[in-house]
């Protein structure tokens, strides 16, 4: 009973044995190739369970995500011969795992290598033909299309990986540059300043001379309409003093000597002398008399 039980154990253990041997899995994540004896016997293996012959087969399995190369910074000149330092990345995956298995022995970081070459010198042909102005923000997005679709073909053709994408993540000025470049912003920036402020002196001054202009119109007008309104009262208080003043000519007369009086006597201390017969006591007493009648 216990050697049938080892028996159905070593079969089990066989048959597990065979089938590691046998069988391999391919993720949905990886592609594969299988070699028999070092020779490539079927490329691209799609994802699934598949056979090998124990042995005599190999299987290499790579990774068919898109990966990322991610550059360290390099020093590039543009076309007026400025230095720029350059962070970029490269996106990519592998188009044929035959061609990428012969070109690097299904080594990543041999294929990032030979990458990396082939970009730095596609950025520095690139950055050579190009302002400035042009590689910051004119014709970026350009040069990044044109680079990927020079070196895509050169990836399938060498390395069998396809170029997804190559984007520059920050273009810097190295120091030295960056302090002229600074200063000479500073300047422009300065000259624009006392242009915009003379321009502004210029207007305020004109602003204040209108001003001053309307204001020298305005108080003539209000004084000329003042003195019209003044005249026109006046006349209107003659006229009116006029028809009261010719029904009792004694007592204008007696008005008019009592204003004059007042006029005469501004202080606490002023004294005026009257004689009894003067004019002023005579119509005094006739204005008594009469209101005694």
């Amino acid at each position: 009973m216990k050697g049938f039980s080892f028996s159905i154990l070593f079969v089990v253990l066989l048959g597990v044995l065979i089938a590691s041997q046998t069988l391999f899995v391919v993720k949905e994540t990886e592609r594969a190739l299988v070699l028999k004896f070092g020779e490539i016997v079927q490329e691209d293996v799609q994802p699934g369970i598949h056979f090998k012959l124990p042995i005599m087969n190999d299987v290499k399995k790579f990774d068919a995500r898109i990966l990322t190369m991610d550059s360290q910074p390099q020093r590039y000149l543009t076309l007026e011969k400025k230095a720029v330092i350059v962070d970029s990345y490269v996106k990519w995956k592998i188009d044929s795992v035959a061609k990428f298995y012969q070109a690097t022995s299904g080594d990543e970081f041999v294929a990032n290598r030979v990458l990396s070459s082939r970009v730095d010198t596609g950025l520095r042909n690139k950055f050579g033909e190009r302002t400035m102005h042009e590689v910051v923000s004119g014709q970026r997005d350009q040069l990044m299309t044109e680079l990927r679709d020079d070196l895509n073909q050169v990836a399938q053709n060498e390395l069998g990986i396809s170029i997804v994408d190559i984007r520059v993540k920050r273009i810097d000025l190295p120091s030295d540059v960056s302090e002229s470049v600074y200063q000479r912003m500073r300047t422009e920036r300065e000259r624009e300043a006392r242009e915009h402020r003379s321009k502004g002196l210029e207007l305020a001054e004109g602003i204040r001379a209108d001003a001053d202009r309307q204001k020298v119109v305005l108080e003539a007008e209000a004084q000329r309409d003042a003195e019209m309104i003044r005249g026109d009262g006046d006349a209107k208080a003659a006229a009116i003093y006029s028809n009261v003043y010719t029904q009792d000519p004694e007592f204008y007369e007696f008005y008019r000597s009592l204003q004059a009086y007042r006029e005469s006597f501004n202080g606490n201390n002023d004294l005026f002398v009257l004689e009894p017969d003067s004019e002023f006591f005579k119509y005094l007493n006739s204005s008594v008399r009469g209101g005694t009648k």
